[in-house]
């Protein structure tokens, strides 16, 4: 890439996978909107299309691409399905690219081809009933010692793909006398294990569709060699995640915001208001002119740290400049949103507070990445820390 453009070939990646995004995920996106319906057909069609595994490497069975292109693909997936773009990045990164940075060659050679194909859908187990923003601190899920593995106990909440998951990441207390965060291990789980249960299916406000559960383990058994990393480092595995995590979903608001401002401009040509179209009104064209800056604000600030992402190690991550960027990225791309989006149903009026409007679905949309992946206010403690240093 050069400094402030795309290459040719990002481009290209970028058109291929907003052609898919309106060809084949727009069509899904109100039934999974309405009836938070999951489209099980999906996963393995994009795997096929060499659209998952997008940050493994070929020999694992992915793209072999950097965190730059998998964003475009995010991006452009989601102006026109954020619920599956969501759940996308779920698998793609949280999940996969988890086991790729952190697993044993074994570990990768075992459960990355099924999660590239398809044939596997991925999750993270992270967040708990009573612990949202202090996960690692407040962690309850404990992992003993039994045999040659481990018996886990506890629960998860608000875990994205977890009632349709065949791979988790998990994170369990293995230590007790550890103190917070400390002490904690990341195992590699396949849900289909006895002790492994979804309690319940969530209904949300927004990006419906996307499979989001509570899941509760009862004796599970997880055999040491499923141990990601090292025994009770799985808070290194957390912190290296999570920054390319946030640095990785920001791309959703941004395709969000690019859809918003497409059918606002389209509607506000063809309503028309005192003889004639409300687009030759002034205060209209100024609300789409401050919707055209906060995207292109959106993709420049989230393309350079989705790059810079790709310039730091793994274990590099959860400090320093790189730790504050990303927290900088998908807070921007977050609050800009919901600005956008703010506008973008004041244009449309009352026919965009109407639920089974597309305006409606993409305003119902902007909260959630203003709390996933760690708060508006856990992101300003960050990006403070580190001016503070």
């Amino acid at each position: 890439m050069g400094q402030f453009t795309l290459s040719t070939e990002q481009e290209q990646i970028l058109r291929e996978a907003d052609r898919i995004g309106r060809e084949e995920l727009l069509p899904l996106a109100e039934r999974m909107d309405q009836e938070e319906w999951w489209p099980k057909e999906i996963m393995p069609k994009l795997g096929g299309l060499g659209f998952l595994g997008v940050t493994i490497p070929e020999k694992y069975g992915g793209a072999g691409l950097d965190y730059l292109e998998s964003g475009l693909i995010l991006q452009a997936f989601s102006r026109y399905n954020h619920a599956f773009g969501l759940s996308w990045v779920a698998h793609d990164n949280l999940c996969a690219n988890n086991i790729l940075n952190n697993g044993s060659e074994r570990q990768k050679n075992e459960f990355l081809p099924k999660l590239c194909s398809g044939e596997h859908v991925g999750c993270l187990g992270l967040t708990e009933p009573g612990a949202g923003s202090d996960a690692l601190g407040s962690m309850a899920t404990t992992a003993k010692k039994n045999g040659d593995g481990y018996l886990i106990n506890g629960s998860k909440i608000y875990i994205t793909n977890g009632p349709i998951a065949d791979i988790c990441v998990l994170y369990a207390k293995t230590d007790k006398q550890e103190k917070r965060s400390k002490g904690i291990t990341a195992f590699i789980v396949e849900t289909k294990q006895k002790g492994f249960k979804v309690a319940q299916k969530l209904k949300k406000m927004g990006f419906r569709g996307s499979q989001t559960g509570e899941l509760v383990f009862e004796d599970l058994f997880v055999p040491r060699e499923n141990i990601l990393g090292s025994e009770n480092e799985g808070h290194k595995v957390v912190m290296s995640g999570l920054d390319i995590e946030r640095a990785a979903i920001a791309p959703i608001s941004v395709g969000i915001a690019e859809r918003a401002l497409e059918i606002s401009a389209d509607y506000a040509k063809s309503r028309t208001q005192f003889d004639k179209p409300i687009a030759n009104f002034q205060i209209i064209q100024a609300y789409l002119a401050e919707m055209y800056v906060g995207i292109e604000t959106m993709k420049a600030l989230s393309w350079k740290v989705l790059s810079e992402c790709g310039e730091v190690e793994a274990e590099e991550a959860g400090r320093g400049k790189i730790h504050a960027n990303t927290a900088a990225s998908v807070m921007h791309c977050a609050n800009t949103c919901n600005e956008i989006l703010d506008k973008a149903a004041q244009i449309f009026g009352g026919y965009g507070y109407m639920l089974e409007t597309e305006i409606n679905r993409l305003f119902r949309s902007t909260k959630l990445l203003e709390i996933g992946a760690g708060t508006t206010e856990v992101r300003k403690m960050i990006i403070a820390k580190e001016l503070l240093k």
